[in-house]
Order: structure tokens, then sequence, then C-alpha cells
């Protein structure tokens, strides 16, 4: 039988090796840390729970939906979808409410921002090709005034890069089925036609937190008898030639493996591989992973802000989102009288804010909450400071170029397949890394021969199916012709 590791136990990893230790297969799974999740783990602070940042489980896919599901069982809630937009010390609800933004904005700037989309509606449809870049393909769409309001400023923050240096597939992956006219429309009349996943008004949470789904699948992994190492790094793979034969752990040991899958950050483990081509470590280094900085703080009230997360494009402030996780499910904060906020900050190893202390870091959030007005009287009693290098796969312009040199490369290799945020240097939620993690365990039970380098994340498909209050509804949509 086929020896097959799983490096990361991730939403992608822990998938794949759920549905190979179902089907029967030797799966061995290993985590560099010392709990299972990923960037969707859950963890203890202050005798509450909170995730490593906002996340909320939403998806169109039947499959996705039914795995979730089989794991999940019935202990999960439907929770009701509240973000809004902090912009010049307004809040703007989100998705877009026409009188509300309306009154923020000002009857000026509300004016000039309608004009500028006018315009941009107007002018001769630009080539796709000269919509390469995030600026060019948002103006282009929502003018830029607009653009300038509800995209820069945040994408900026999060990318460390301009707009104009960022890839336009970022935008075609999450907006590019946004509609601003079906927003406003929608937000006047109470229509629900606007399908973009992004605006749902419900999303499904697991009790205990998102890292429940994890762990229960990694319990399942070991009892069908699979194997589960945490606290485990890698160093990296294992070749011969063309053929890859296992994996190397950090203390230099080689454990053989017929087939690996890989969440590690792709650079890292393409440089790990033996005689691989110039070309292609040459494009590794220009491909760049962005790092966030987590700054939990626990306050002394309840109900400070009714928000599960809020946007923060506000460009006098350097935190990008701010979470409420006393706004998800009692569950998670039980019995205490104290909220736990999230302020999500982004960086680069080489910026100072990466090297800050983590009292420097506290004091630099606990200032920025009192900017919003959001903690109202509220006083901070606790901070805890979480660290993820390499969390976002930065898309600067022509980052697509060296991305399919080392594709082209990987290709070439056999019994090794990279998945997952890391892995496939794609900006992935949840739902998508699942995805990824279904399809290569249906190539390796079924010998199917699923190109998981073309899973997009934002795929359409020809039925509907959402998890709602009792389980899974499924509708056909029309096909496209």
């Amino acid at each position: 039988m086929k020896r097959i590791a799983v490096i990361g136990a991730g939403p992608a990893g822990l998938t794949a090796g759920y549905k190979l230790a179902k089907a029967g297969m030797n799966v061995t799974v290993y985590e560099a840390e010392s709990k299972v999740g990923g960037m969707a783990k859950t963890i203890e602070l202050w005798g509450q729970k909170v995730d490593i940042g906002p996340h909320r489980f939403f998806s169109n896919e039947r499959r996705i939906n039914e795995l979730w599901l089989e794991v999940v069982q019935n202990e999960y809630a439907m929770i009701q979808r509240l973000t809004r937009i902090y912009y010049k010390n307004k809040f703007f609800y989100y998705p877009l409410k026409a009188m509300d933004a309306l009154l923020n904005l000002g009857i000026t700037e509300a004016t000039k921002c309608i004009i500028s989309y006018l315009i941009s509606m107007a002018k001769t449809k630009i080539k796709s090709d000269d919509q390469k870049t995030f600026e060019s393909w948002v103006v282009s769409r929502f003018g830029y005034r607009l653009y300038e309001i509800f995209f820069k400023t945040y994408s900026e923050k999060l990318w460390g890069i301009s707009c104009k240096d960022l890839d336009a597939d970022f935008a075609a992956q999450r907006i590019k089925k946004l509609s601003l006219f079906e927003a406003v429309l929608n937000s006047i009349v109470g229509g629900k036609n606007n399908k973009h996943n992004t605006l749902v008004d419900q999303f499904a949470y697991p009790f205990g937190g998102t890292g429940t789904v994890y762990k229960k699948m990694s319990e399942i992994i070991q009892e069908m008898g699979g194997i589960l190492h945490l606290s485990k790094p890698i160093n990296g793979v294992v070749n011969k030639d063309k053929q890859i034969t296992g994996i190397e752990l950090e203390d230099g040991t080689i454990e053989n493996f017929n087939h690996v899958i890989s969440t590690m950050p792709i650079t890292t483990m393409v440089k790990s591989l033996k005689d691989t081509p110039i070309e292609v470590l040459t494009a590794c280094e220009k491909l760049r992973f962005r790092n966030t900085i987590l700054v939990y703080l626990e306050i002394d009230a309840v109900d400070i802000f009714p928000d599960n997360w809020i946007y923060v494009h506000s460009p006098n402030m350097l935190c990008g989102r701010i979470t409420n996780f006393r706004n998800w499910i009692p569950d998670l904060y039980n019995n205490k009288k104290t909220t736990i906020v999230c302020l999500e900050f982004w960086t680069n190893f080489n910026e100072s804010l990466w090297k800050k202390s983590e009292t420097e870091l506290s004091e630099l959030a606990r200032e920025e909450m009192l900017n919003t007005g959001l903690m109202g009287n509220g006083k901070i009693l606790n901070y805890f400071i979480y660290k993820i290098p390499r969390s976002y796969p930065v898309y600067n312009a022509g980052y697509k170029k060296n991305l399919n040199i080392i594709i082209n490369h990987l290709k070439s290799l056999n019994g090794l397949t990279p998945i997952g945020r890391y892995g496939a240097f794609k900006y992935n939620n949840q739902d998508h890394s699942i995805l990824m993690g279904l399809l290569v365990a249906d190539n390796l039970i079924n010998n199917k021969k699923h190109d998981l380098w073309q899973v997009n994340t934002d795929d359409e498909y020809q039925e509907e199916a959402k998890i709602n209050a009792t389980g899974l509804e499924v509708s056909v949509l029309k096909m496209k012709t």
C-alpha cells in the first residue's frame, strides 16, 4: 500500500488526510505547531475561545458543504452577519446601504462618487489587456472615487504595495461578481439578487469555534488508522531525479513516502528539492508572502459594538480589520462578562512593525481602538500577540509569470501535490482549501486527474448548495450558454 505524507494540519491538509484515512489509505500528517487547524484554529484566552482572525464559512459547492456537515454534524449555528467599513471616523454598512452611504459621505462626496462611477460606465470599454492591475480593474467598474474610499487603502494595507503594483487577479477572484448597481439597488428595494459570496447575510459556524472542524477531522484520521504528528516541523521534501521519495524532518531524519501532499509555503518547499533548475529558484525569489500580526485585547465591557468584524479603511490607522468575538456565538465567551476583540496588522519581515515588542504592539492596538471610539468606557484588562509569518501570498503585478515557471517544474515531478493557501500560492478561504483537499484525495483514491492548479477562489457551479439551520439546501442553477 502506498504511504502518503501530508505536510500541514490546516483545512486543506486535514481534508485530504481525512478522506484518505476514511478510504483505508496509509496516511501520516505532520504539523509544525502543537495544535491542528492552521490559520483556522481556535485557541483559548482568558476563559474564552477565539479564532485566529474571523473565519466565516460559506460555500455554494455541494461537495464542500456535504463534507463540512459530515464532520460538524448538527453542532453549529447560523450567524447573522454584520460587517461595516470604518472610514474617516464614520461607519459604512457592508454590503452598501444607499441611505447609510449617502448620509456618511455627505451630499457633495456622494455626488462626486456617482459622477465618477457614471463616467467610468460611459467610457469606451477598456480592453482587458489594459486592466492588468487592481487599480485599473476596479476603477473601470466603480469609478476612481469609490475605488479610493472602499478599495484602495484597505488593499494597500493588506498587501503592502501600491494598488498600481497589485495584480488584477486579486480583484477578479474576490470581487468579479460584485455589482455596485445591484448592491445599491438591493439596499433600496430589499432585493436578494447580488449573489457575491462576500455579501452573504448568514453563515454557518460550529460550536466551539472554527477549529472544532479540524480537531474532529484529526481525531477521525487517527480513529481510521492514520497518524498525526504535532510539533513536527518539516525541513522539506525529498526527491531523487523526478520522483518524490519522502520528507526531511527538522532534525534531518528522512521518512520515506510514495506521495507527499504539501501545504508548506511553495517557495520553501521548492527550495528544499534537489536538482531544481536555476530559473525555478529565481522565480521563487520573486514570489512574496505577507505576514499577519494579531493583537487580542480583553475589554471589561459587553456589547461595545454590534459587528462580527469591521474593515478599517482609514489611512491614518495601521490596523486593517477588527473582530469582535462576542458577536459570534455565546459558546465562545461562556458566562464571561468581558469582550475579546482582535486587531489585525499586516507587515513584511523587514518592516519595523514586525520587529516591535509585544508591549509596543499592545499599546498600538490600544491607541487604535481608542481612536475608533469602539471601546466606549471599557478598559483593557489583558492582551495577547499572535504572529503568523507568510500568511498571504502577494499578487504583485506579473506574479503569475513566476508562479507558472514553478508550476511547470512541479508538474514534471511524480508523487507531489502542493495545495492550500501556502502550498498553491492562492488566496484561499476555508472552502477553497477544503475543495483542494477533496480533489487531491479523489486523485489518489480513485485515480482521477483533477488539476488542482485550476481551482479558482470564486468558482461557479451548475447547482447551488447552501448550509442552513437544518442542513443542506440544494437548487439547480441555469447553465450558462
